[in-house]
């Protein structure tokens, strides 16, 4: 048994300290990042927030808006590739597909990827609850072998040493962190795993780019400030599920329960999600998901406008002329209290 004597953060923990600032405007502010990976030698240049793979966000209505924005949509992994083929004017930038680690996964992905629709994928997205599986590693290794030129995601991990091995040895370009911070994920209360999300993104995002590498900050948004900390923290890209939600474009019905209006939401280790793509929940496992009614939001362009505003002003208050250098430009503040409550 070991204890770790440093408190790690999370986005409520702390603050951006502003600065002085040449920036007068929100139109000023440049939130588009060209990226170069030098693993798959390819290059994107895009907005570097990802909505999340789950089969209530990763979806090709979702895609629709956000590729507007160039924002990237992660598919959930039960797309088909008869399905792709009918989604139309899919850009390569702008959407991931995504696997499981099983004999399965890899013979739907090759599937996919060997025939013609194969060519429009830039993005592959290999997604586990437990990045620290040494079958990981192996998994990736096969994909990359099989695909030098793809831009490979993994994770999720919370740590320096598994970050670089799957960048080392796993040969992938971007690490996926976050094991428990989402709001439909319930594994810090099943398992009593995971790390605060602030401290992950930044041990994680310093050991990826001494190894040229790249992360994602996966899960723990709950506003457009918790955005900008996440790449304050040093964050490449954040992925969002739960604020991606409840949006005309989700999958579901509206349902109104005394008046008010609300859509379903779900974790893909939940139950539901379990029961729904594979019938049961095997006896050995417990559900590390939840099913949550989240209210009804309207349209998806809303919520991505507030998003990328709130991102902007960030911006201003810390003289960040575009998002790369949001991290170079953030002094955190701890803090006891964020917000004033009294109308809460």
């Amino acid at each position: 048994m070991k204890i770790e004597g440093d408190t790690k953060l999370d986005y409520n923990d702390v603050l951006i300290r502003p600065k002085r600032t040449k920036l007068s405007s929100r139109s000023e502010v440049n939130l588009e990042r060209e990226i170069y990976f030098p693993i798959s030698k390819q290059t994107w240049k895009g907005v570097p927030i990802i909505a999340a793979n789950m089969d209530t966000v990763g979806t090709y209505d979702v895609y629709k808006v956000l590729s507007k924005h160039k924002i990237i949509t992660a598919f959930h992994k039960f797309y088909t590739l008869r399905q792709f083929e009918e989604m139309e004017g899919l850009d390569p930038d702008y959407f991931a597909i995504s696997t499981g680690i099983s004999d399965s996964d890899f013979d739907k992905l090759t599937n996919i990827l060997n025939f013609n629709f194969g060519t429009r994928v830039k993005f592959i997205c290999i997604d586990v609850a437990n990045g620290y599986m040494e079958k990981l590693v192996e998994f990736c290794k096969k994909v990359r072998e099989m695909y030098p030129n793809k831009i490979l995601i993994a994770g999720n991990v919370v740590s320096r040493e598994v970050t670089e091995e799957l960048i080392l040895n796993g040969g992938i370009d971007i690490v996926k962190v976050g094991i428990g911070p989402g709001s439909a994920c319930l594994t810090r209360t099943q398992t009593g795993v995971g790390m605060p999300q602030l401290s992950a993104i930044m041990e994680c995002a310093d050991a990826a780019h001494g190894v040229n590498g790249f992360i994602i900050g996966d899960g723990g948004i709950t506003c457009p400030g918790d955005l900008a900390k996440g790449f304050g923290g040093g964050a490449d890209f954040i992925m969002i599920g739960g604020q991606f939600a409840g949006h005309d474009e989700n999958p579901g019905e509206i349902n109104e329960i005394n008046g008010e209006k609300y859509k379903m939401f779900y974790g893909m280790s939940s139950e539901k999600a379990m029961e729904k793509h594979y019938g049961k929940m095997d006896k050995y496992r417990s559900s590390e998901g939840r099913c949550i009614k989240i209210k009804y939001k309207g349209a998806l362009e809303d919520t991505v406008l507030s998003y990328l505003g709130g991102l902007r002003s960030t911006c201003t208050y810390i003289n960040a002329k575009n998002i790369k250098n949001i991290s170079k430009c953030t002094t955190f503040i701890k803090v006891n209290r964020q917000l004033n409550t009294v109308f809460a």
